[in-house]
This record gives structure tokens, C-alpha cells and sequence, in this order.
């Protein structure tokens, strides 16, 4: 059984994406629609990765990252950040707010999964 992962991405599409090639992997996939969904689903299920998006409605992925650094039990989990985003300054707010890594989106299958596998490693 692969390392269990929650995508947090408005976009349906994107989270069926992501879920499809990490499956296929060997992951367990979790999903969640915005930042208030992610850490309601973080304080219900352990996971060993969070990949998420930055523009979500309720709350967005970098305020999410925020609050799961301050949260004692989740707070050392690794946060991959996936978006649209590619802007230095957005980046630099993404690792300042604690985010583990960036992956800009249209994402290549390989280069998630090895980035998956670095951050678990």
C-alpha cells in the first residue's frame, strides 16, 4: 500500500487528473474541493502528502498551508502546491506560508510522481 495523499483543487477535473496518475502509482488519494474541506479531511484522516491548488473559494490553498503549519499532529506534513501560479512573488508567499514544493500546472505525470517521490523520500 502506497503513502496516502490529499489533493485540494476547485476543480473537479484536476482532483479526477491527479487521483487517475497517482492511483495508477500505488498512492491512496483523498480529495477535497477547497481549504475548509482539506483540513476538515486532515483532522479526520492521517496522510502523508498534501498536494493543493492556490485560488480556491472559503479558503485558499496558502491560507490552508498557513493553518496546517500552526496545527500540532499535521503540521510537518509535506505541502506540494499546484498551480497556475508561476509569479515569484505568489511563490515566495507559497514558501513563506511553509509550503514544501511548487508544481506549476500544466504538470507533466512524471515529473508530480517524481516530485511525490523526493518529498516522501
Amino acid at each position: 500500500m502506497g503513502a496516502s495523499i490529499l489533493i485540494v483543487d476547485d476543480s473537479v477535473s484536476i482532483r479526477q487528473s491527479v487521483r487517475f496518475i497517482l492511483e495508477e502509482s500505488g498512492y491512496t488519494v483523498f480529495e477535497a474541493a477547497d481549504g475548509v474541506e482539506g483540513l476538515k479531511k486532515l483532522s479526520e484522516q492521517k496522510v502523508d502528502l498534501v498536494i493543493t491548488d492556490v485560488n480556491m473559494p472559503n479558503m485558499d490553498g496558502l491560507e490552508m498551508v498557513r493553518k496546517i503549519r500552526a496545527t500540532d499532529g499535521i503540521k510537518f506534513v509535506p505541502i506540494l502546491v499546484l498551480t497556475t501560479e508561476s509569479q515569484g512573488a505568489v511563490i515566495d508567499d507559497g514558501k513563506k506560508a511553509g509550503a514544501t514544493g511548487w508544481i506549476v500546472k500544466p504538470f507533466n505525470d512524471e515529473k508530480l510522481i517524481d516530485t511525490i517521490k523526493k518529498v516522501l523520500a
